[in-house]
């Protein structure tokens, strides 16, 4: 056995003897720690407590969603309740019915929301049927819809593109003003062979060509967080939401897709389809790394972010993300995607003001607190609703 071996060995004996003996009471802690191994790191159910020491708690440690500490930390604080300008919510799976049009748009109004962009607006009857709804009201143009094409991608096959095409044409007509591609669409759905439908297949590019003629932006969600594609152990940061929601674990995805190849494939999309506006949603994935983003932007002129869902990532790096919004702030749209009033108001928080470090809305997404990015009023209107209203012709051009 090694030395660096057994000094583990014999700490984690140590911590088990220490553990069995239960709380020792006041006073208790002085001398039970055990030794560092050079080079590695505190044995399972330690920490660190000194140089090149690592001790057990005396009592049973919490569960990761028992643990809820209250912050003695005293600060300024300035929620926003209202965003200070109009937005356009870009990625919202919402839209008005007979039954939720009146609450809708009472929430609507407190929040400053101005227009709430359906991205799961369907095809054909379907998504005629919820335009006709919204055209029959007085509300037109406070909702409008996205297309989704044909039979969600399944079984594609050879002339599939061109009457997926020609689906998006009629849909656009019908009174689509926009085309979303879920998730799926490239790392699960499988073509008619049996062989992943990759995002970039060739067999797909009449529906960009035909975006691009009828002016129409495409959004695209690629992939999930990098995390979901890696093992959950004690090191994920997403372990708890990867333990929360099984359909989250693409570390398992029977087709051995990666997070990496997935981006592969999107940027190789946008390199060959320059005339098509892309809107890269959930910042492309990117947010816990603007380096990255900021690459997908400049090699991609064509190509804008939206910042639904990871509202996590920005509050966590204010100054960056602070410098990030004002180089790009031509090229980010503002996205919320789950439809809760309660939490727009933390998004409205990040971006306005500079408070210091306040709450989440979802403990599974993140484990830290937040920071506002106090971000110019030029660079909130671009990005509440003057970017949407450039990428997205069919939007209500006046009124803002």
């Amino acid at each position: 056995m090694s030395r660096a071996a057994f000094v583990w060995v014999t700490a984690a004996l140590a911590v088990s003897v220490v553990a069995a003996q239960g709380p020792a009471g006041r006073g208790g802690g002085r001398g039970r720690g055990v030794p560092l191994a050079p080079g590695g790191e505190c044995p399972p159910g330690t920490t660190l407590v000194r140089v090149g020491v690592c001790q057990a708690p005396e009592w049973p440690a919490p569960s990761i969603v028992d643990y809820r500490p209250h912050s003695t930390l005293v600060v300024e604080g300035h929620p926003v309740p209202r965003a200070k300008f109009p937005v356009v919510d870009i990625h919202s799976h919402t839209g008005p019915t007979p039954q939720n049009i009146d609450q809708l748009l009472k929430e609507m109004d407190a929040l400053n929301l101005r227009t709430l962009n359906n991205l799961s607006g369907g095809s054909g009857a379907e998504l005629k049927q919820r335009v006709d709804y919204i055209r029959s009201t007085k509300y037109a143009d406070r909702f409008t819809v996205f297309a989704n094409g044909l039979n969600g991608f399944r079984d594609v096959e050879p002339g599939y593109g061109r009457k997926a095409a020609a689906q998006l044409e009629a849909d656009v007509s019908s009174g689509a003003i926009g085309f979303k591609i879920f998730k799926q669409t490239g790392m699960d759905t499988l073509k008619k062979d049996g062989t992943r439908l990759t995002i970039n297949d060739p067999e797909l590019s009449p529906i960009w060509e035909t975006a691009a003629r009828l002016n129409i932006p495409v959004i695209i969600h690629t992939g999930e967080p990098q995390e979901f594609f890696q093992q959950p152990d004690l090191r994920n940061e997403r372990w708890l939401e990867l333990a929360l929601f099984g359909d989250r674990r693409q570390y398992q995805n029977p087709n051995k897709v990666t997070f990496e190849q997935l981006n592969t494939e999107r940027n190789d999309l946008f390199r060959k389809h320059p005339k098509t506006r892309f809107i890269a949603a959930h910042f492309g994935w990117h947010a816990n790394n603007l380096g990255l983003a900021g690459r997908l932007l400049d090699e991609h002129p064509s190509v804008v972010i939206e910042l639904a869902a990871i509202l996590y990532d920005l509050g966590r790096q204010p100054r960056t993300a602070h410098n990030f919004f004002v180089k790009y702030q031509d090229r980010i749209l503002f996205g919320k995607d789950t439809y809760a009033p309660t939490e727009f108001p933390y998004y409205w928080r990040v971006l306005e003001t500079t408070d210091e470090y306040f709450d989440y809305y979802r403990d599974y997404h993140a484990f830290w607190n937040l920071y506002g990015m106090g971000l110019p009023d030029a660079v909130l209107r671009k990005v509440y609703h003057q970017n949407a209203l450039r990428v997205t012709p069919g939007l209500p051009q006046s009124g803002w």
